[in-house]
């Protein structure tokens, strides 16, 4: 008899995402190469995964946006791809949906997949032990499975009934890769990493510039580097700069790329940081941070009654050691006169340099396993229910 081809779904909605469907589609296509079946992989995703040869149903490029002014502006768009993917699942009946993260979307598109009886596997939990509690019990119920990445979020999970397993995080994978030992940190080099979103560069360039002004003239032979993973965003920083220095004259000069971060994570000797995914990825890479975040006056007021800080930190490297690795400010601690004061702390040599350094290598080995990696954990994990 011949085996029925099983037809999996990858969705992502942002750029981390993209990257772990990749590999997360590889790891599986291998595995069930590997047992002599074959497998059709589809999805919603952005160039990784296109490249790692998922059908891309959706092109994701543009949806990963954070705040409600932000969604609002493309809610149209995001309204008819969910008909489109919900109207095609339904067709289709893929054999299972992994759902990477995205949970203003995923979530309703998992309620839609319950109803019609097509399994969910949930990869990259939403950060529910600090924003919308009442998620966990939707997710126990639209979900089938759950793959964690942080070691914290099997005990969150525990008290509903759903199968939750903890992978690892890939991040510590891919970096390790990534790494090359020809690069060597130069204690002189100040990485500015304003975030990958057009709201969240208006919002904190400006006051990562009046911090560079200060550093310089604090420490007069640091070098100055603005880092993007795009073109596109690095153009806007650009533009932003320019601005500053014409009002600024004394702004020190800096050093523009994108699609390098990963580069200078390995060769700056200090950072100044957008809280997101990037903040775990430069504790991989052993780069101390400062670390900031800002948001709209209505989204911040709205946040404050939705948000608890959970472990009372806003910044993942924070919550996943439980104690503050990374200093972090935000909203109006964001001043440049707070964040130099912090910089001068984790700096060579500086006071908290290397307790920073040690917290940093302690919460990377709480996220890996050396057997395997988190990517290979999640794909055995993937494979194991579709033929259970």
């Amino acid at each position: 008899m011949t085996k029925k081809k099983k037809k999996i779904w990858i969705f992502a909605g942002e750029a981390s995402g993209d990257t772990y469907g990749a590999q997360l589609a590889k790891s599986i296509r291998e595995l069930e190469h590997q047992a002599g079946n074959e497998i059709e992989i589809a999805g919603m995703g952005a160039g990784k995964m296109k490249a790692a040869g998922v059908d891309i149903m959706v092109d994701s490029s543009e949806l990963g946006v954070m705040g409600l002014f932000e969604v609002m502006k493309i809610i149209f768009t995001i309204i008819k791809i969910f008909f489109f993917l919900k109207n095609k699942a339904i067709k289709e009946r893929p054999d299972a949906v992994v759902l990477i993260d995205y949970p203003g979307f995923n979530l309703r598109f998992a309620k839609e997949m319950h109803k019609r009886g097509i399994p969910v596997i949930w990869y990259v939990s939403p950060q529910i032990w600090s924003w919308h509690k009442s998620r966990i019990h939707k997710l126990a119920k639209y979900c089938e499975k759950m793959l964690v990445i942080f070691p914290f979020e099997t005990e969150v999970y525990a008290k509903v009934n759903l199968d939750t397993e903890f992978v690892g995080h890939p991040l510590v994978d891919i970096i390790r890769e990534q790494r090359d030992p020809s690069i060597v940190r130069d204690p002189n080099t100040l990485v500015l990493l304003p975030g990958s979103r057009s709201m969240e560069i208006c919002r904190l360039l400006r006051p990562m510039l009046e911090t560079a002004v200060e550093m310089k003239k604090r420490h007069p032979a640091l070098k100055f580097v603005i880092s993007t993973p795009r073109e596109k965003t690095l153009k806007h920083c650009e533009e932003i700069y320019n601005k500053f220095k014409r009002s600024y004259p004394d702004t020190p000069d800096m050093e523009f790329t994108y699609e390098k971060t990963s580069y200078w994570q390995q060769k700056a000797g200090t950072g100044l940081a957008a809280s997101g995914t990037v903040t775990v990825e430069c504790a991989i890479a052993g780069l101390p941070l400062v670390v900031v975040y800002k948001m709209n006056l209505f989204t911040i007021l709205l946040a404050s009654l939705l948000v608890t800080l959970y472990r009372g930190f806003f910044t993942m490297v924070n919550i996943i050691a439980n104690k503050e690795v990374f200093e972090e400010f935000l909203q109006y601690e964001v001043k440049s006169g707070k964040l130099s004061d912090a910089l001068e702390r984790i700096l060579p040599h500086g006071k908290r340099r290397k307790e920073v350094e040690a917290d940093m290598k302690k919460m990377v080995e709480s996220l890996s396993d050396e057997k395997i990696t988190a990517l290979d954990h999640a794909a055995k994990a993937c494979v194991e229910f579709l033929h259970r």
